[in-house]
């Protein structure tokens, strides 16, 4: 058996200084993209480190004690980020969603917090402030999180079971850890929670009715994720896929479950609710059923550089212009020709054609700009 050898780009991920008009318009939050789709979610990687080692996400043989993570200097400042945050809040963003990485482990992350809660829409409206967290070190952060004006947390949780759990984070993390930080972040108000279970074929999909028995009766959302293949170092196969509708069957046939209408235009999870009345459940099937065309997400990276698309293989380099001297108006005018310019549709592609439409380049993993 031969190990598997995956390269890994020096430069990190191609990503280009964005042009700035020479006349800039200003915003007034009705940016929309080629396809006329607006820009509504702002996912903002607070660090590219993470204390798990999902095989799907940061597989250990290549993130290993070796691998170099971004030095600190690299990343944006909490004040940069408070100031970028603020532009694309002009151009329409309502929801900011902190990511990683583990984004827990940044220091000080309700520091910013505080900073992005005191920021609102045009009209005045508060924002959704939001984190996505493997929760490990979550029932210590609850409290002061919500203090700084976070709102809610989703959780990544694969598995009930101890031994799976350890086995899939592989880090011999317990998953009574999680499940104890779950339990805090309730108590202290940051829901509705969500819990996030990636299923892999073979591995932890007969995992999903135990998980669902176990929050079902709860105000906690369980969904579940199709296995996606974003970046290059996580092996990605489609056998190890389990589409969400034979989730969905499952699920049907032990409890017995209906569809229920979406939250909002662009929600990326399919709602379904038991019929016995017990909770809500949800799939996210971006590789079976793509759903590109009411895509209004951006995602930052945690050294500034603005991803379009969470497939994508460029991005567009941010941080030099927010260390480059340049004005707010010149950054949201450039901001505003990058979305104009948006026709991301990869997952769409991907479903039509069959193959791979990365054209052989390497798109961003997805550690480095949350999922």
């Amino acid at each position: 058996m031969t190990d598997r050898v995956i390269p890994l780009a020096d430069h990190r991920y191609a990503a280009a200084i964005p042009a700035v008009p020479a006349v800039a318009l200003p915003a007034n939050g009705l940016l929309a993209d080629t396809l006329g789709r607006p820009l509504r979610d702002l996912r903002i990687s607070v660090t590219d480190r993470c204390n798990f080692r999902c095989s799907y996400c940061m597989p250990k043989e290549v993130f290993d004690k070796n691998y170099q993570f971004l030095p600190h200097s690299s990343l944006l400042s909490f004040e940069e980020i408070t100031r970028v945050a603020r532009l694309f809040v002009a151009h329409g963003v309502q929801k900011i969603r902190l990511t990683g990485g583990e984004p827990l482990l940044r220091k000080n992350l309700e520091v910013l917090v505080e900073m992005l809660s005191a920021l609102a829409t045009p009209a005045g409206e508060p924002l959704d402030i939001t984190l996505t967290t493997n929760a490990s070190v979550l029932a210590k952060k609850a409290q002061s999180l919500k203090d700084a004006g976070l709102q809610r947390v989703t959780v990544s949780l694969d598995a009930l079971d101890d031994a799976i759990f350890r086995r899939m984070n592989d880090a011999d993390f317990p998953v009574a850890e999680v499940l104890r930080g779950i339990e805090v972040a309730e108590r202290v108000g940051l829901g509705p929670i969500k819990v996030n279970m990636v299923v892999k074929r073979g591995t932890n999909d007969h995992e999903i009715i135990a998980m669902a028995r176990h929050f079902k009766g709860t105000p906690i959302i369980l969904r579940f994720i199709e296995y996606m293949d974003v970046g290059a170092t996580n092996g990605w196969r489609m056998d190890e896929v389990l589409p969400s509708a034979q989730v969905i069957a499952r699920l049907d046939a032990e409890f017995g479950v209906e569809p229920i209408e979406p939250n909002y235009s662009g929600e990326v999870a399919e709602r379904w609710r038991y019929v016995d009345g017990s909770g809500e459940i949800g799939v996210i099937s971006s590789v079976t059923q793509a759903f590109c065309r009411d895509c209004n997400r951006a995602r930052l990276s945690t050294e500034g550089k603005l991803f379009l698309c969470l497939f994508a293989t460029h991005g567009h380099d941010l941080r030099a212009l927010l260390r480059g001297g340049y004005a707010d108006a010149q950054i949201e005018a450039a901001i505003g020709e990058i979305w104009r310019g948006r026709g991301d549709r990869y997952s769409e592609l991907r479903g039509a054609m069959a193959a791979d439409v990365g054209n052989g380049e390497r798109r961003v993993e997805m550690h480095y700009i949350g999922g």
